[in-house]
């Protein structure tokens, strides 16, 4: 593969820091141990139910959904590149890490109170959504940024494929875990496995969707015990009210820097607009289908299964793909993709595919018996294998773009880009739903992103051209 080859490691590799192998493994458990929660609340199981079934109402529901992940995203953009900064001053990683995945494990927990009707309001609901989304992003910007410390340069691309395939395994995990043990049919009250749920779970109060909350918050906890233990965190370098101020004045001389460092600053603006739409499809995606065709948790759970099959497999040919093609070249394909799956899904609805072309609706009773379910999971199939190369390279095109030195600090300014408007697409999404009562329409403004981030990243030169 590449250079890289099969005649043992290069010289540049043995001389690569790190922890060697235990090193990476406990690297690339953190995405095992974050991705049930994305796969759990944020896509196919907690993020439907709230939609369709939590406040009574899907436009209403999506909506407030929409408003609750910006809110999540702006939080997230103010906080990254601040808190990446005073880490690469102090230089410790860890402790910022332990401190986010207390918050995520907080708010993962306080969304089993999401009772339908919400008879304890909805911002309670929405407040632990946004800590634990906080508490997760937060983490991953400073995991991200040990990237370069446990991987030898050549490989960098092969192990962040790894870590995202590794995550999807994660979420596929606990995704089959949740549809086998706990969530039931609220009609049949038996999960997919035809076993009652466990726990004394109650079918007909949601409590199955409800309790994805807490499982994805003790799995975190659980798996994420690696990084901690085999990943070297940095040496001490600063007290923290020293490393708070030399971390805020190296973030605006970091910032003055970037307009000059034009390759950095066209790439973080292009990955700010594409990773919106890309998030927005992701979590919108589960409950457009819950409320389109009527699913329940287990189909959309189902749904799901099949999903993260095709995104784990994408991400594993993608690191390979991205060592041998170059991040940006596939990133820039991947986009095209992504933008005519989703186009693809925007034109099935209940009756009717491609728009306008006729179909007998689904058999409530029987599970992806239409051939518009069936044309709207082939395309969420395609939208799975791109999503993890795109993200998997979107993380790799930044290592080989930054100055090592300053790592962390960019792996805050990505997260910022990641996040600066992360809350327009779900905010867009919100608000055009609300204002034409479309689930379609609001879901539609997805694509803008997708062409205008794709149209920024051909500005980019490719880093291993340069």
């Amino acid at each position: 593969m590449g250079d890289s080859g099969s005649d043992g490691p290069t010289a540049e590799e043995q001389d690569a820091p790190g922890g060697g192998s235990r090193a990476i493994v406990g690297w690339v458990m953190f995405d095992w141990a974050a991705q049930p929660y994305f796969t759990l609340i944020t896509t196919f199981v907690f993020a439907p139910y709230f939609v369709a079934h939590a406040v009574g109402d899907p436009v209403q529901g999506q909506k407030l959904w929409g408003y609750a992940v910006a809110g999540a995203g702006a939080a997230v953009a103010v906080l990254s590149p601040v808190l990446g900064a005073i880490a690469d001053a102090g230089g410790r990683r860890k402790p910022w890490i332990a401190a986010s995945s207390l918050l995520f494990a907080a708010g993962g927990i306080g969304l089993w109170w999401a009772v339908p009707g919400l008879p304890y309001g909805v911002l309670p609901v929405l407040a632990a959504f946004i800590a634990a989304t906080v508490g997760a992003e937060v983490a991953a910007v400073f995991t991200n940024a040990m990237l370069p410390d446990v991987a030898p340069p050549s490989r960098i691309g092969r192990i962040s494929g790894l870590g995202w395939a590794v995550g999807y395994m994660g979420g596929l995990t606990s995704l089959a875990v949740m549809l086998i043990l706990f969530l039931a049919d609220p009609i049949a009250g038996r999960t997919v496995a035809g076993l009652a749920p466990l726990l004394d779970l109650d079918p007909a109060a949601f409590e199955g969707d409800r309790f994805s909350g807490p499982f994805s918050a003790i799995w975190y906890l659980v798996f994420v015990v690696p990084l901690f233990a085999f990943v070297p965190d940095r040496p001490h370098q600063a007290r923290l009210s020293a490393a708070v101020v030399a971390g805020m004045k190296s973030l605006r001389a970091t910032l003055v820097r970037l307009a000059a460092r034009g390759p950095i600053a066209r790439y973080l603006v292009a990955r700010m607009i594409y990773t919106d739409g890309l998030s927005a499809l992701f979590a919108f995606g589960g409950a457009y289908a819950a409320a389109t065709f009527d699913w329940q948790a287990q189909q959309v759970g189902l749904f799901g299964v099949i999903l993260i099959i095709a995104a784990t497999i994408g991400a594993g040919f993608g690191g390979r793909l991205d060592d041998r093609l170059g991040s940006r070249r596939l990133i820039l394909t991947s986009l095209v993709i992504l933008a005519a799956a989703a186009i693809a899904i925007l034109s099935v609805g209940r009756d009717h595919v491609g728009f306008v072309v006729s179909v007998t609706p689904a058999d409530a009773g029987r599970l992806f018996n239409s051939m518009s379910e069936l044309a709207y999971l082939a395309a969420g199939c395609v939208i799975g294998i791109v999503a993890g190369p795109i993200q998997s390279a979107s993380r790799t095109l930044l290592v080989r773009l930054a100055p090592k030195e300053e790592i962390t600090e960019y792996f805050g300014l990505y997260a910022l880009v990641g996040k600066a408007t992360a809350f327009l697409g779900p905010l867009m999404i919100g608000a055009v739903t609300a204002a034409t009562g479309s689930l379609r329409l609001g879901m539609s403004v997805i694509l803008l992103f997708l062409v205008v981030g794709y149209a920024l990243l051909r500005t980019v030169p490719d880093a291993r051209a340069e």
